[in-house]
């Protein structure tokens, strides 16, 4: 089989390098139509046999040509780019897999099912770490306890070492953060999906040392389509990111001065949109390079055979140092990979369009993490 990554920044190269390294893909295939990119992803790639080509994801015939010559495409480009991606693949009988990152899109690509499972195409957004990995975990949990109460997801990518004034690190797209920041949050409560204001219900949460204390609040597009699967399976469902503390605070006074609107306004005789001020101010005085971690807990409580249980998952992820992957370029893009794998090997065989927690097995795919260094601790324990 063959197999074409879309888009050769840090999540498409990274994806690419775990291809080479645990797949049998006979041909990888990473492309991007920006000629830098493409020369440092050679780079990073050294040594492995993918092979990187010049593509333009704009044009929809330039992009039709490669998905006619491989079976499966994988999409590392910013979200806006999937829905047509996916379109696309089903027209080429290409299975597809995306990082999500828009209930929207998603949700248009779920339209997709029908023509999918026509023409015998696979397509898996939201296959990343949040939505994807907690997907997955959710799913775990749904197979594990009879009854769930509460099921509560908390993951945070930041600084190794945090610097004032943040304590942050740009580990991904400045807008997909603001994004996260300013999209309403949907929780899953006895039944409804509610949707609730980003950067609200501020708690604290424990991680060993070095870490300590950590702060969590409601961002959006973590949960995806998980309230929607479990709606009458799991009670109540929320997803909050982690930060170091303080931030959350130091952020919302910066976005509740509108900093994050995108209608221009009129400065000094240019328009300028505040978004794209901020978002450049972001990548100039916060860092976007330094060894990062990413930090995964995730709570539930239910009962098992009669019995109150609680179901506990723990991940914390460092920077590789040997080969130079971040630790959100790991968590990230390493589960997109073994979703890819997972097509290859014939794990995957349904057809049509699902999402993480409705396809992909939980236990084969934590076995596949510890195989690349992630560790994912579970505590199950009587209540």
């Amino acid at each position: 089989m063959k197999i074409l990554v879309l888009g050769a920044g840090m999540m498409g190269r990274a994806i690419a390098y775990d291809l080479n390294k645990f797949s049998n893909y006979e041909e990888i295939l990473i492309g991007d139509q920006d000629a830098q990119t493409r020369s440092s992803s050679k780079s990073f790639l050294q040594g492995t046999h993918v092979k990187v080509i010049p593509l333009n994801a704009e044009k929809t015939s330039e992009v039709k040509d490669q998905f006619k010559k491989v079976d499966v495409a994988v999409s590392a480009l910013p979200y806006r780019f999937n829905y047509e991606l996916a379109k696309l693949a089903i027209s080429t009988r290409t299975h597809f897999i995306d990082l999500g990152g828009n209930n929207t899109i998603v949700e248009n690509e779920r339209r997709l099912f029908s023509k999918a499972e026509e023409n015998e195409v696979t397509i898996i957004p939201d296959s990343g770490l949040a939505p994807g990995l907690v997907s997955i975990i959710t799913r775990d949990i749904v197979d594990n306890l009879d009854t769930i109460d509460f099921v509560k997801l908390r993951v945070g990518g930041l600084p190794r070492y945090p610097k004032p004034p943040l304590n942050y690190q740009i580990v991904f797209s400045p807008y997909g953060l603001i994004n996260e920041y300013i999209e309403d949050a949907l929780i899953l409560d006895q039944g409804k999906i509610i949707e609730k204001k980003s950067m609200t219900e501020i708690e604290e949460l424990k991680f060993p040392k070095p870490f300590g204390t950590m702060e969590t609040f409601l961002t959006s597009g973590g949960c995806s389509t998980l309230p929607n699967t479990y709606k009458d399976t799991i009670r109540y469902l929320d997803y909050k990111t982690i930060r170091y503390p303080g931030h959350c605070e130091k952020i919302k006074a910066i976005l509740d001065m509108g900093f994050a609107e995108e209608t221009k306004m009129m400065i000094r005789d240019q328009l300028v949109s505040p978004r794209d001020v901020f978002a450049s101010l972001l990548v100039k005085n916060v860092p976007t390079t330094g060894e990062d971690v990413v930090l995964l807990k995730v709570l539930s409580q239910g009962t098992k055979q009669g019995k109150q249980r609680s179901r506990e998952y723990v991940m914390i992820d460092y920077y590789d140092t040997e080969h130079d992957i971040t630790a959100m370029m790991r968590t990230t893009a390493y589960p997109v990979a073994i979703t890819a794998q997972m097509i290859e090997e014939g794990t995957i065989q349904q057809h049509g369009v699902f999402c993480p927690e409705e396809i992909i097995p939980p236990t084969l795919f934590f076995s596949a993490l510890k195989k690349r260094g992630i560790t994912l601790t579970i505590k199950d324990r009587s209540v």
